[in-house]
Parts: C-alpha cells; sequence; structure tokens
C-alpha cells in the first residue's frame, strides 16, 4: 500500500527544493523505511540542484539523514522497527571490495550514489499523480519526512534523545569524509605537515582528525576570517587567509621550504588542485576531495610525479560506515570531535534559509530538522 508523506523535490531550473506530497512504495528486499529526525545539508546536494553533477532530476536529495526504522522490507537482516539510525553512502554489499570493508570503493558507488534510483532503474517514489520521482540519492532521499532506504546506507546507533539524534546527521557524510580523508586513508605521523584547503564542514572535520593524529603542523586555508578563527580553535597550528596571503608562499614559508607532506583538498577548485600538486613534498599526497562541476579538469608536470608526489581521489573518507562512523560518534561525545562548533539546526519551514546560508557560507552546515507535522512552507 502506498505510503503518503511530503518531500522536498529539486526540479531541473529550480533555485531551491519545493516541498511537495508524494507517495512512497513499501520497502523491498534490502530496503527500509525511515522516519526522519534531521538531514544535513551539503554542498553536494547544491551542486545536484544546480546541475553541475549528473544526477537526473527531479529528484528528491538529502545524503545526510538521521531518523527512526518504522518498516523492514523482505529479507532484510539486522534492522527493525524502532532503531535509530544515521544514513550514509550506498554500496552493493557484494563485489570484491565491500566483502573486504571497503565499501567506497565498490564497484557500482556511482550510479547506486547518484542514480536517485534503484539498481534496475526504478524508483521507489512518486508525486501524488503518478509521476515517478527520482530516489535513493546515496540511498537515501533524506530530504524528505519519510524514504525508503538501502539497508547498505544504514548504520545503527544509540542517541541518548532525538536532539543528539539530530547532531548526528552530519557523521553520514560531510564529518566522515573529512576526519575519514585524515585517520583512513593519509594517516599523518611524526615530523609530517598537513595543510586543509577550504574550511567547510569536510575541511574542518579534517582539521580535528588531524589534531587527533601524531603531526605537529596542520595548516588551514581559506578566504572567510571567521572560519579560519574556528579551524585555531579546532586544532590548526597555521592559517592562510587567500583572500590576503599568496597560499604557495605561505606554504613555503611554514615548512621552511620542504614543502607540505599531505594536502586534503575540498574546494573543488581545479587552480587549487593544480597549486596543491607543486605544493607537496616528495612522497607527499594530496588527497583530492572537493567535487567540481562535471568535466572539469586539472593539469599537472607529470615529471613532478615520478619521484613519488600522489594525487588521491577520496570518496567518503574511504571509510568502512558500519565500524568508522560509531567511532566518530564515540570521539564526538567525548569532545575530542566537536563538529556540532559548526551546525546549525534549522526548522522544517526555513530549508530556504539553509540553502542560502549554505551558498553564501553564513552557516557552515545546516542541519534541517523534522517536525511533527506537515509545513506549507516552501509549496
Amino acid at each position: 500500500m502506498p505510503i503518503p508523506t511530503t518531500a522536498a523535490i529539486a526540479r531541473p531550473g529550480a533555485n531551491t527544493f519545493s516541498w511537495e506530497p508524494i507517495l512512497l512504495d513499501e520497502p523491498g528486499p534490502d530496503e527500509v523505511l525511515v522516519k526522519l529526525v534531521a538531514t544535513g545539508l551539503c554542498h553536494t546536494d547544491l551542486s545536484v540542484l544546480a546541475g553541475r553533477l549528473p544526477t537526473p532530476l527531479p529528484a528528491i536529495l538529502g545524503h545526510e539523514g538521521a531518523g527512526i526504522v518504522e518498516a523492514v522490507g523482505p529479507g532484510t537482516q539486522n534492522l527493525q522497527p524502532g532503531d535509530r539510525v544515521v544514513l550514509s553512502f550506498n554500496s552493493c554489499g557484494r563485489c570484491a571490495r565491500c566483502r573486504i570493508g571497503q565499501p567506497t570503493r565498490c564497484d557500482t558507488y556511482f550510479p547506486r550514489n547518484f542514480g536517485a534510483a534503484r539498481p534496475d532503474g526504478s524508483s521507489p517514489a512518486r508525486t501524488a499523480d503518478g509521476t515517478p520521482v527520482g530516489a535513493l540519492f546515496f540511498g537515501q532521499s533524506s530530504l524528505a519526512r519519510h524514504a525508503v532506504v538501502s539497508a547498505h546506507s544504514v548504520v545503527r546507533v544509540q542517541p541518548r534523545d532525538d536532539r543528539e539524534l539530530a547532531l548526528l546527521a552530519p557523521v553520514g557524510c560531510g564529518v566522515q569524509t573529512g576526519a575519514g580523508a585524515v585517520l583512513n586513508l593519509l594517516q599523518p605521523g611524526p615530523g609530517d605537515t598537513l595543510a586543509v584547503f577550504g574550511a567547510g564542514a569536510v575541511g574542518l572535520s579534517a582539521v580535528m582528525a588531524a589534531r587527533l593524529s601524531a603531526t605537529a603542523t596542520v595548516i588551514a586555508a581559506d578566504r572567510v576570517r571567521s572560519r579560519l578563527d574556528l579551524a585555531t580553535e579546532l586544532g590548526a597550528t597555521h592559517t592562510i587567509d587567500t583572500g590576503t596571503e599568496d597560499l604557495g608562499k605561505r606554504l613555503v614559508d611554514i615548512t621552511g621550504g620542504r614543502g607540505v607532506t599531505y594536502i586534503v583538498e575540498t574546494t573543488g577548485v581545479p587552480a587549487l588542485l593544480e597549486l596543491a600538486a607543486t605544493a607537496i613534498t616528495a612522497y607527499g599526497t594530496v588527497a583530492v576531495v572537493g567535487a567540481p562541476a562535471a568535466g572539469s579538469r586539472a593539469s599537472f608536470d607529470v615529471n613532478a610525479l615520478i619521484d613519488g608526489r600522489t594525487i588521491r581521489g577520496v570518496t567518503e573518507g574511504g571509510s568502512d560506515r558500519i565500524t568508522f562512523i560509531p567511532a566518530l560518534i564515540d570521539l564526538f561525545r567525548q569532545g575530542r570531535l566537536p563538529y556540532d562548533r559548526f551546525v546549525e539546526l534549522y526548522p522544517v519551514q526555513r530549508l530556504d534559509q539553509a540553502v542560502d546560508d549554505a551558498r553564501s557560507g553564513r552557516t557552515i552546515k545546516p542541519v534541517v530538522v523534522f517536525d511533527d507535522e506537515p509545513s506549507e512552507a516552501n509549496r
């Protein structure tokens, strides 16, 4: 029997999301129905809305959901109604990489996360007149009051209350991506230096993770002074204001001309990626996290890579979400990963404001909190 709910639909050419009534299928095999408590708003959602990434529209976006399982599809194991969950990225769970705990390297990672459809091309969502609308974005499409979610995207958690559950939403993508790039992949040690380009949610998560490592030098670069001040409070030992300072020169000065061991590039600006490739030391690594518009290109001197420099793409922090997300939550509760410092909660009626604040940079990580009753706002 169809499940009526409401969702924020991204339509081609629109400047923001449109709250509309929808109908959901009952969850199928390896799917669950989740009532959302909160959803983080990520720049990836805004890039898809703007047509810069190849997810077909119209679609329901949102990929940092947190909520409560209400129903479980046939054959779905280890989940039951009433479970509190954080929603993360999707994977098949069966390919060689998934079977060894590397789901970000799943054979079908991109279609399962950016296709906004089931593997067979169908969608569990349709508008009130019966027109299919894309869903299962990152296995969840959580900018909605309810979502049919891939069981592979679900991580069970034990929040103290629903407010804490709402605060856990950004762990599913932004926090996991930044922290995972450092802790899972780069793993800086004594004597290493690490720079983060961009002090947004992903970049600040990388800064906090770096302070949990053995590296003594953590550099944050951004053009917004308030973000650099926060980066210092969260563990950066040096900051570079790219609006007034020469980024390349400052990196040389800070490292005494040796170069940076690791750079986490979160901005998606190709020119900054090109600069990063020249700023790392021999055997250094640039972790490419920022996603520019589809088809963007960057150029490198190939000979400069021969002595061991690495340009490495990073998806979701290279994490096994089932084990890494609970570990991040433990660090948050211990006060060692205080990402709540850059989170602002918005009631669902203020989704448009959350979008505007994310675009302008006024809010680093907006989290939309769902109330009990549907709102006519934004329809």
